[in-house]
């Protein structure tokens, strides 16, 4: 039951559990992002927002990791969706992480409002035909944005990275999702914390002698979900990583399916300007 790459539909492949480092102070980020590689970790989450990605860099580079084993994905923010604006953006992206591509290069959410996503969409496109981002995606984007994108281009993102966590299931965004070869990543899988107290997480978790939080995580494995938990600290690095040696049976995955949550945690993409 190893943690399983997922194709994507670029061709590419992206390690299912991964490193989120949204909120990780500059001054700690080096040092989990190196931490977390030497465990095991060959999935790094960073985004032009969280202001950290020089610091993702040098733990990438502290790692000794080489490059190629590794799977990094950075984020376009919403100020930068213009044609140039977003080439800039990326370029900046590139420089701070101290890399000649990434993995993944997301448009961070849709902002709906302004109009630009396909503008924004069309420039990841380009940035992809020459290689500077092998695959290219979106984040926190609804099945109408998705829409817009695709008709507009005829490209099909290879991943939407969204808030999903067991009290926040967006069954219907997946389902839609799988049908148009989009791979599902979830931001907040731990729900900030607060899904680690739902009763029915706290029962299986103690069926299987694993923490809330490796049931969460093995739950979205064994949904072909790609996340990313955040911590900052060593032993929940190691603990979040430990999810290879337990399989959740059918009813359990049924009954975490079943849980009926108090909706978002984050924002609403619709209102996100």
């Amino acid at each position: 039951m190893p943690i399983p790459n997922l194709l994507l539909n670029s061709g590419h492949s992206i390690p299912a559990l991964g490193l989120g480092t949204y909120k990780l102070s500059p001054g700690q980020t080096a040092e989990v992002v190196e931490q977390a590689l030497r465990l095991g970790y060959r999935h790094i989450d960073t985004a032009a927002l969280y202001g950290n990605e020089a610091e993702v860099g040098q733990g990438l580079k502290r790692s000794g990791v080489g490059r190629e084993e590794i799977f990094v994905t950075t984020k376009l923010w919403n100020d930068a969706h213009r044609r140039d604006d977003a080439r800039q953006a990326f370029r900046r992206s590139l420089s701070n992480l101290g890399l000649d591509y990434v993995d993944l290069y997301l448009i961070h959410w849709p902002v709906p409002a302004n109009g630009l996503m396909v503008e924004a969409w069309q420039t990841l496109i380009e940035l992809a035909e020459v290689g500077q981002a092998l695959s290219i995606g979106v984040s926190n984007f609804r099945a109408e944005d998705l829409t817009t994108i695709i008709d507009a281009t005829g490209v099909v993102p290879a991943v939407n990275q969204i808030e999903l966590h067991p009290l926040f299931q967006q069954t219907e965004l997946r389902a839609l999702q799988a049908d148009w070869g989009i791979l599902t990543e979830a931001w907040g899988p731990l729900g900030r914390g607060a899904d680690l107290g739902d009763a029915t997480v706290r029962a299986v978790a103690r069926e299987t002698g694993r923490t809330a939080a490796q049931v969460v995580i093995r739950w979205m494995i064994q949904l072909d979900i790609a996340c990313f938990p955040k911590t900052a600290r060593p032993e929940r690095l190691a603990e979040n990583l430990a999810v290879d040696d337990f399989e959740l049976d059918a009813k359990q995955m049924a009954r975490l399916e079943g849980i009926v949550g108090s909706g978002r945690i984050g924002p609403d993409p619709a209102h996100l300007s």
